[in-house]
């Protein structure tokens, strides 16, 4: 995060979660950490509470934060009304869609409730073709009938995605010139402006829908910090957030993209950049792959839309420290998605929660130690308040509490290991060749039995691992991604004209920059290629034609197991541009406590030597379970590397 404003002496990274708010205060030299329980109602309660807390209620500081707002409107279905504006003949363009079945084979399946209700939707002239000729021009008759008819319905917000508007957008910039006097207006051309009509119209759609929510949430925000405010993008890169309501639907993963800036920064401090990382918060897992570089990808999803924009590549399971444990009617157990989150939380915690959580499985098999307190001024954790919650369910399968509470976490931990899994195993690569890097409050309770069901024999815990998200915030940069379509046969394209379209990227992104104050320290050129007739496009890294089509060769064979002789094409380029991330200190890290099971007793701060498992390490903002097998030792920097024994 860089402001180019040197008066910044402390740079504070803030986590929204389903059930804490994260803190990350870097400043002098040193690192301090805060966890508040949220606030979902109003999430900049939780981040005003803890700023104070910390004695940054005053100027001075700059913050970072990762919002779940636009997430969670999407999710629960609380976004502004939306209109959709597109060209004659393509009303229903949101509602077709693809035509794709998340269930191939169930032919009853339920139809989805369109997107945006037929009444609107709106049609219009200003019709693009796909060479970039002008079919149906834009009138001002049009433009007059339009402005009525959408006044008429009073929406939130207003959608538009014309066909073909990545060649040409310039009767989408005129329809916004025309309402934006009485509407949040959101254009493909600025949103995505990209081949794909169904995905880019998407992507407007999700845009315009979370902006007024956005927009209301981050000026209540900013009105109580007296300090520059940055918000994740989901890909890892950070904007103001005067510019962040106009580009929601690049925020749907802005809390985990900081954890997995964090994971790969703090890992390279080990000597380590193959990672499978393990975010385990109170509502959901995230998991991922980084080798090397993050993986960014443009067909992520959120509930059943496409969200082509880019994010990093990562994989959500239900199933985290606050999932709920309960029993079917065939008497099968199941572990979330629901959750107890912030209020009133895991019975555990005291707060009036009485259904079982993971968090009480941990309490209840010796992995989190009763009377233990989580944070300096979090809840204290109640082994009877546990076992009274996990008791229905132990009567349902007809076993004690304790054996309950071990099947609670096994199915968590595979439900979780299948989604490693998914984004190694089944993409080709061996998770045995990788470290698996756990963080979010609860990751250290389950690394070292993952880490056995994968094959893989080290763990690295990050310092201030209970709270990575909000540090990988607070050491992140300032940046943006443009991307452009082109559909040119890679073989016959002009150097020129494509060296001319990366200047016009780069010009674009440095100008948005420059308005923050980031100098750009950072380009990245990358392309879209497939075979000619495909659908689906490769990104790799641009240099120049002739070895861009060798390589594309080379990884399509490396992923699909062929290699074609046929034409290949480009469909996209893309740049990503970014200032200079400030240094990675991990100061100021605690000594966790040590915990020995059988039961459980406390020693005094752990001094860092290899200790063997079983035990709990326990500091302020997460814990550690040392498996039986393993051991742990800490380096200079404050991070545990697990290793299981011979």
């Amino acid at each position: 995060m860089a402001s180019g404003d040197s008066r910044t002496r402390i740079r504070v990274g803030v986590d929204t979660g389903g059930t804490f708010t994260d803190f990350v205060a870097v400043g002098d030299g040193a690192v301090r950490t805060h966890k508040v329980l949220s606030t979902p109602a109003a999430p900049e309660a939780a981040i005003l509470e803890g700023l104070a807390d910390l004695g940054l209620d005053g100027p001075g500081f700059e913050l970072c934060h990762g919002s779940t707002v636009a997430t969670n409107a999407v999710l629960e279905g609380r976004g502004g009304r939306v209109a959709f504006v597109t060209n004659r003949g393509f009303a229903d363009l949101l509602t077709i869609g693809r035509q794709a079945r998340s269930s191939l084979y169930e032919l009853s399946a339920p139809p989805l409730e369109p997107p945006v209700p037929p009444e609107l939707c709106f049609e219009t002239g200003g019709r693009i073709g796909a060479d970039g000729t002008v079919l149906d021009t834009l009138t001002s008759e049009d433009l007059d009938a339009l402005a009525a008819a959408i006044g008429a319905r009073t929406p939130d917000a207003i959608a538009v995605a014309l066909l073909h508007a990545y060649q040409d957008d310039r009767f989408e910039r005129a329809i916004a010139e025309r309402l934006a006097d009485r509407f949040d207006v959101s254009t493909s051309g600025e949103v995505l402006a990209e081949i794909g009509e169904y995905e880019r119209a998407v992507a407007t759609w999700l845009n315009a829908y979370v902006a007024p929510r956005m927009r209301r949430y981050l000026q209540r925000l900013q009105a109580g910090v007296d300090a520059p405010v940055s918000v994740m993008q989901s890909d890892g890169l950070t904007l103001r957030a005067a510019n962040a309501s106009k580009r929601g639907v690049r925020l749907l993963l802005s809390g985990p993209a900081g954890g997995l800036v964090g994971a790969q920064a703090t890992a390279r401090l080990a000597g380590h950049d193959r990672l499978l990382t393990l975010d385990v918060g109170g509502t959901s897992t995230d998991v991922a792959l980084i080798d090397g570089d993050l993986r960014i990808t443009r067909e992520g999803h959120i509930g059943p839309f496409p969200v082509a924009v880019p994010m990093v590549d990562m994989r959500t399971v239900g199933a985290g420290g606050g999932s709920i444990a309960g029993v079917d009617a065939q008497g099968l157990l199941h572990v979330g998605p629901r959750s107890a989150g912030a209020t009133p939380g895991p019975a555990c915690y005291g707060q009036g929660g009485d259904l079982p959580t993971v968090t009480d499985a941990m309490v209840l098999a010796g992995r989190l130690p009763d009377g233990a307190r989580l944070g300096r001024s979090g809840p204290r954790l109640s082994r009877a308040l546990a076992a009274a919650a996990m008791a229905p369910v132990a009567d349902r399968l007809e076993r004690t509490v304790a054996a309950a509470a071990d099947a609670v976490i096994r199915l968590a931990n595979e439900r979780m290991a299948g989604a490693l899994r998914e984004v190694s195993v089944q993409r080709g690569h061996d998770p045995r060749t990788f470290t698996l890097c756990p963080f979010g409050g609860a990751g250290g309770l389950h690394a070292c039995e993952l880490a056995a069901l994968l094959g893989m024999r080290t763990v690295l815990l990050p310092a201030h691992a209970g709270v990575l998200s909000a540090l990988g915030m607070a050491f992140s940069s300032s940046g943006r991604e443009a991307t452009r379509s082109i559909l040119e046969p890679l073989a016959g394209l002009d150097p020129r004209a494509i060296t001319q379209r990366w200047r016009e990227l780069e010009q674009g992104v440095r100008s948005e920059l420059e308005s923050e104050q980031v100098s750009v320290t950072q380009v990245q050129r990358t392309v879209d290629v497939r075979y000619a007739g495909q659908s689906f496009a490769l990104s790799l890294p641009w240099s120049d034609p002739a070895s861009c089509q060798e390589r594309f060769h080379d990884v399509h064979r490396a992923r699909f197991g062929h290699a074609l002789d046929a034409p290949v094409e480009l469909v996209s380029i893309r740049l990503r541009a970014a200032g200079e991330a400030p240094p990675l200190t991990l100061d100021g890290a605690d000594a966790p406590k040590l915990w020995r099971s059988g039961p459980l007793t406390r020693s005094n701060a752990w001094d860092g030597n290899p200790v063997r498992g079983p035990g709990t390490l326990l500091d302020r903002t997460g814990a550690c379970w040392i498996g039986t097998g393993w051991q742990a030792r800490r380096d200079e920097h404050g991070q545990l590397r697990l290793e299981q024994l011979e």
